[in-house]
């Protein structure tokens, strides 16, 4: 394998002078590039309107950019900011087997793909309970289980933890992690809240579209606390 094929599979996400722009000539990205290596927890900071959810939609695939590049690896899940957006079935069980509708799988190949994401994020009990009868933060890690029985490879969260408690903020956040460092998975989490910078092993800072520091968490939550 060449250095450069061994740079290519440690990264999981590259964009480079990623460019995007509403249609009435509204800039949102400009010339955005980013890289978050594969196996790694990181995170996304910026203040509203500096282009964060937008980038976590191009990378998904809901947008498209009018210029620069995305490359990924290819099993991708999304977590919206509020879980009722993405939960469309009547029961755990039934919603987190919803995805796997086009892996033409068998009824026991499903049932146990289910139960294994359920186990992993520690809701296994929970199976036949009505999505109803959920906390927020329930909500949220049946929406983690459904990506994880698609065995994807990166999550994308955005802002997660926004309509949660402080005590269920905390212990999504640490949920995630351990999914990354268990796993080998690659998560990419938007946040407003510097104290999730604890678990994180880097960070993303986007202003007005670009990005204007990435790296150690700690030393992006110092700079940020000393311009709040």
């Amino acid at each position: 394998m060449t250095p450069t094929q061994a740079e290519s599979r440690a990264i999981a996400i590259r964009v480079q002078d990623l460019t995007f722009e509403w249609r009435r000539g509204q800039s949102v990205l400009t010339a955005c590039t980013l890289e978050i290596p594969r196996g790694e927890f990181w995170m996304l900071l910026g203040t509203n309107g500096s282009g964060k959810s937008t980038l976590l939609k191009l990378l998904v695939g809901l947008l498209a950019p009018q210029q620069g590049q995305i490359q990924r690896m290819d099993k991708l899940g999304f977590v919206f900011q509020n879980p009722d957006h993405q939960l469309v079935m009547p029961t755990v069980g039934a919603d987190v087997a919803f995805g796997l509708a086009e892996e033409n799988l068998t009824w026991s190949e499903t049932q146990a793909r289910v139960q294994e994401a359920l186990f992993a994020v520690n809701l296994s009990h929970l199976i036949r309970r009505p999505i109803y009868a959920l906390s927020g933060g329930q909500k949220q890690r049946v929406a983690i289980a459904g990506a994880l029985a698609r065995h994807c490879e990166i999550l994308l969260l955005d802002e997660p933890t926004a309509l949660l408690d402080p005590d269920s903020q905390l212990e999504l956040v640490a949920q995630v992690q351990r999914l990354v460092k268990e796993r080998g998975l690659t998560a990419l989490w938007v946040t407003h809240r510097l104290n999730e910078l604890d678990y994180a092993d880097g960070a993303v800072l986007l202003e007005h579209g670009r990005v204007v520091d990435q790296g150690d968490p700690q030393r992006l939550r110092n700079r940020l606390t000393q311009t709040a």
